[in-house]
């Protein structure tokens, strides 16, 4: 998580930390001095957001020599006041509680992340891979104890604050905005003892202009997944907008925006199981014009240069790029922006659908922010959705099947800056 970083973008103006005796805001004189030196010193800042302030940790940004973050210590997202950007949801309140410091191990002393994963980085013999249905990968079924590509996709997205939604954000998030994040977000996290930016492929903005710079810097990047006889081929890990998956002269293909000259094939076997797998997602996908279809994929790079992808995940999300799961979901979101509130998007990581999730949490209201369910078919019953977080904190309860959208929580007007 990037709370407040030096020279990327993505600074909090509201953010003041207390360091070694003094007091900065995020991007005051000094600040850039304060945290350089702290970093070196071992010493940990306290983000003042509350009277006692929150324990934080300075660490460095990857492949520079002088760029420093100021990180929230881990697990400590909801000690922090709602309106913090620090602040993050209770984990038990989404998918992330499940897969917390076992698939997500996070270590200050280094700034490091490790992450697990339930599916391969190199090319595995036989025929392409699709995750499980009703889940993405054993994992669902099996716990926590490692990330689907579905979990790497929320927890990347949560990491790049895709899931956070203030009102000065309006009109601000492009995918140029969305792919610096992700690509952010990915810095500092190692999976399977490599560094995951390294393996992480996601489109730049297309230009006619630039055609050919663009292109090799991708062929680049994919050298490292084209097969070498005698050794295991790596895979690439793709995360793009889907423009369409459809038959092929030969096969089939997935089309992504933004790589118009270069189409990724896909086996017969994994283009007939999307419409299993992934019915609800390519239905609102489909009926809804607004909706991106967001795709994180392995894929490896014949001799030729062609692509394949191995295994895949969709995530459908909104003109916001907030990832909803069904159109319940999309019509709470959408007037959540209309209303002017900021929240937070839940996300379910490797949680199948049958757990209670909280679709979004407020942040700009007095006191506790309140949690937003959506009641989907099969759990009916109140209780599953309190018992996934604390008893004072609040809770908003829509039933879609039998009740209008009821009245949001109340909320408390906040300065808002910009993406």
């Amino acid at each position: 998580m990037q709370e407040s970083a030096t020279g990327n973008g993505l600074t909090a103006p509201s953010s003041v930390y207390e360091i070694g005796g003094q007091r900065f805001e995020a991007a005051s004189r000094g600040f850039t001095e304060a945290i350089a030196q702290a970093h070196a010193s071992h010493h940990r800042p306290r983000c003042m957001c509350l009277v006692d302030g929150v324990e934080m940790y300075v660490a460095r940004l990857a492949g520079t020599n002088e760029g420093y973050i100021v990180k929230r210590m881990p697990n400590t997202g909801s000690h922090h006041a709602p309106d913090c950007p620090s602040y993050e949801p209770p984990a038990e309140s989404s998918g992330l509680g499940q897969v917390l410091g076992s698939a997500i191990t996070e270590d200050p002393a280094t700034g490091e992340t490790t992450l697990k994963l339930d599916f391969s980085m190199s090319k595995i013999s036989g025929r392409s891979a699709m995750p499980a249905a009703g889940g993405d990968g054993d994992s669902v079924a099996s716990g926590g104890t490692k990330l689907s590509l579905r979990g790497l996709l929320h927890y990347l997205w949560d990491q790049a604050e895709l899931t956070r939604w203030q009102p000065g954000f309006a009109g601000k998030r492009t995918w140029s905005t969305v792919r610096k994040h992700l690509l952010l977000a990915a810095e500092n996290k190692i999976a399977r003892g490599d560094s995951l930016r390294s393996r992480l492929y996601i489109p730049e903005v297309f230009s006619v202009e630039h055609r050919d710079a663009i292109s090799a810097r991708r062929m680049a990047q994919w050298s490292q997944a084209v097969a070498v006889p005698g050794k295991p081929q790596h895979l690439m890990l793709l995360i793009a907008e889907v423009k369409e998956i459809v038959p092929a002269r030969y096969g089939f293909k997935a089309v992504v925006k933004h790589v118009p000259d270069q189409a990724f094939a896909l086996d017969e076997q994994l283009y007939r199981r999307l419409g299993r797998r992934f019915g609800s997602e390519l239905a609102l996908w489909g009926a809804a014009e607004d909706i991106h279809m967001v795709i994180i994929a392995t894929f490896s790079v014949a001799a030729t240069g062609i692509p394949t992808i191995v295994e895949l995940s969709l995530l459908p999300v909104t003109r916001q790029w907030l990832p909803v799961e069904d159109g319940f979901e999309k019509q709470l979101t959408e007037r959540l922006v209309a209303d002017g509130r900021s929240f937070v998007k839940g996300l379910r990581y490797n949680l199948g659908a049958e757990s209670a999730l909280a679709s979004a949490t407020l942040t700009d209201c007095e006191g506790s922010a309140p949690l937003l369910f959506v009641v989907h078919a099969g759990i009916e019953h109140r209780g599953q959705y309190l018992q996934v977080c604390d008893p004072s904190v609040p809770v908003w309860l829509w039933n879609p099947s039998n009740e209008t959208m009821p009245a949001l929580p109340p909320w408390q007007h906040r300065s808002t800056g910009g993406d």
